[in-house]
């Protein structure tokens, strides 16, 4: 479907900025009664008389004027300091002049009158922690990413594959095939993941189940022997943390799998306490509610308060017991957590996840849980719930709309039953600012940043094969603000039309197959993204918008940034001192100094530089 919006020069118009971190906003993490000050940064071309913030008081609204802190030449600051009355602060910023009259919200500058659901947002609370917004994250579905050459009996529902063979695509195959990968296959090629530069691993579930994908987990409390059990997690572990690796879990509190003990007592005897784990159907042939409708996986009801204690709240339960000393999981990312806890009439969401929250800031508040969102629900991000969301909706999404070459390759894991769009430039940083805008900072750069994941198509077939658009991606993935996770094979350039035939592994033996290029070019932006201090605690300013590029800054308080990154190739010269400042030193891409930005490819291309004023 071919987009209606087609501009031919870039959004450019200077104004007003603010945003949630730390040179706009003095308290890191707040606690109710502590002074905050809010800095907008104003461009001098930017005129007016007056300006206040708007914010909440107990539900009251309250203005305060904004005074000038410091002025620069090209731009000014201006403040004003408040008190955290509440357990949140909502607030946004009006201009005025005798012909203006414009609201600064998180989505942007408007010209009328604007409602709170774009606010700023700041809460009081614990945070995710500090570790997260320096990591960048590896995802590797266990059965597909090495094979040890220990031997194990084939389960009885298993499909035996050879390692080179590529995904089926028949239904009644794909959760059945099993290549024979295992956690000491992971831990043989640390070194590759080492040198690739993550520092974190979130694997796909490692429990027993009876299909390769494990998301039926028939048990919380072990890993699945065809794994290699807790003997080959606890040596992964061991071996992960003396390279300063961290484990990211997955966990299904939406639903266990039918060979489950809690299933088997609930149907052996109706008056057990698992009984009440469960949903019951008469009209079906099991008996029972599977998640949409299927029978091996068995949906959760946490109207029982001793589900609740196993899953989360009791000091054994599933969530605290992987995050303790001896077992050494970093954090938990949760299955379909937007469905967690509803069913028919009953809407329990927001207690089991506040719930699941609450149990790891028992545990201690250095573990990190996010949540599987597909369709983005902001109020489950409002500081209190999941640290953040894997970012489909205010990423993922928008990025394949933009960068996309393959209309064989629909909506699929967008839940659409069309095509997927193609974006302009515009268009993107629209939908991104969509996202964050309904979100407090601390949740939007908590967020899981992907191209792609075990569900979806690989990146490299959604750009059609283009290597440079697949690394105008990556670029973004390693600059926007957020947690980048990069799914294992996409830094070699594996392909997959769909989530199935993504699900590849890789070639140890036959590196010539690798893209050598790409991967030289990935681990760079990783290496930058993990010791930037404007990447991993800057703002976000986009400075030009154009159909085909885009060029924004990452700024902190030690380091700037100027990052561009089109999706086709581009002959152009951006004056940068319009926007106050000149290129320093190039960390990625074209060497350039001074204060003009000079781009001729005739591909897909992508730059970073340290910028002054």
């Amino acid at each position: 479907m071919q987009s209606q919006q087609q501009s031919n020069s870039p959004s450019n118009r200077l104004i007003p900025h603010h945003d949630g971190s730390e040179l706009y906003v003095t308290h890191k993490s707040p606690r109710i009664g502590d002074s905050i000050t809010l800095r907008v940064r104003v461009p001098k071309s930017y005129s007016f008389q007056k300006s206040f913030v708007r914010l909440y008081e107990d539900g009251e609204p309250r203005s305060y004027e904004l005074t000038l802190v410091q002025e620069g030449v090209h731009e000014d600051w201006w403040g004003v300091t408040t008190t955290l009355v509440n357990k949140t602060l909502q607030y946004r910023f009006v201009f005025l002049a005798s012909d203006k009259y414009e609201w600064l919200t998180a989505r942007g500058l408007f010209p009328h009158d604007v409602h709170s659901n774009t606010d700023f947002k700041i809460f009081s609370g614990t945070r995710a922690p500090d570790w997260v917004h320096s990591s960048v994250f590896y995802q590797i579905f266990p059965d597909r990413f090495a094979k040890s050459d220990v031997k194990r009996e084939l389960p009885d529902w298993a499909v035996a594959r050879n390692w080179t063979d590529l995904p089926a695509q028949v239904r009644s195959e794909i959760s059945s095939e099993l290549y024979g990968g295992d956690l000491v296959g992971v831990e043989e090629h640390i070194s590759h993941i080492e040198d690739l530069g993550v520092n974190g691993i979130y694997f796909t579930p490692f429990f027993p189940a009876r299909s390769n994908h494990r998301y039926d987990a028939s048990s919380f409390s072990e890993v699945d022997p065809i794994l290699g059990g807790n003997e080959a997690l606890d040596s992964l572990v061991s071996t992960a943390r003396s390279r300063n690796i961290r484990i990211l879990g997955d966990l299904t509190s939406n639903h266990c799998g039918a060979g489950h003990p809690w299933l088997k007592d609930a149907i052996a005897d109706v008056n057990s306490e698992e009984r009440s784990f469960f949903y019951w159907d008469s009209s079906v042939p099991h008996g029972y509610v599977g998640w949409w409708g299927v029978p091996s996986l068995p949906k959760l009801n946490f109207n029982s308060l001793e589900l609740r204690k196993c899953m989360y709240s009791a000091a054994d339960s599933i969530v605290k017991q992987w995050l303790s000393p001896a077992k050494g999981l970093s954090g938990w990312r949760i299955d379909v957590g937007n469905m967690t806890g509803r069913q028919g009439s009953d809407d329990l969401h927001d207690l089991v996840m506040q719930g699941i929250r609450q149990a790891m800031d028992e545990a201690g508040e250095e573990f990190w849980l996010v949540a599987e969102n597909g369709d983005f629900v902001a109020s489950d991000l409002d500081g209190y719930g999941w640290h953040g969301a894997m970012n489909y909706q205010g990423f993922m999404r928008p990025v394949w709309n933009w960068l996309q070459l393959n209309t064989e390759i629909g909506g699929g894991f967008q839940g659409l039953p069309f095509q997927m769009p193609r974006f302009t430039g515009d268009q993107l940083v629209s939908s991104m600012r969509e996202f964050s805008s309904a979100i407090p900072w601390d949740s939007y750069i908590s967020c899981m940043l992907l191209l792609d994941s075990h569900d979806t198509a690989r990146m490299r077939t959604v750009v059609n094969g283009d290597r440079d658009r697949h690394l105008s991606g990556m670029t973004l993935a390693l600059t926007i603000p957020g947690v980048p996770s990069i799914y294992a094979g996409d830094e070699i350039g594996l392909e997959g039309s769909n989530g199935e035939a993504g699900r590849r592994t890789i070639d140890w033996d036959n590196q010539n197959s690798w893209d050598q290029d790409f991967l030289k070019g990935v681990k760079s932006l990783i290496q930058l993204r993990r010791t930037s201090h404007a990447l991993i605690n800057g703002g976000l300013r986009w400075l030009e918008i154009a159909d085909d590029y885009l060029l924004f800054a990452r700024e902190s308080t030690e380091e700037s940034l100027l990052i561009f990154i089109s999706r086709t190739g581009v002959d152009i010269e951006i004056d940068l001192e319009a926007h106050g400042v000149k290129l320093q030193k190039t960390l990625f891409g074209v060497e350039q100094s001074g204060p003009h930005l000079r781009i001729n490819s005739t591909t897909a291309t992508q730059g970073i530089w340290q910028i002054s004023s």
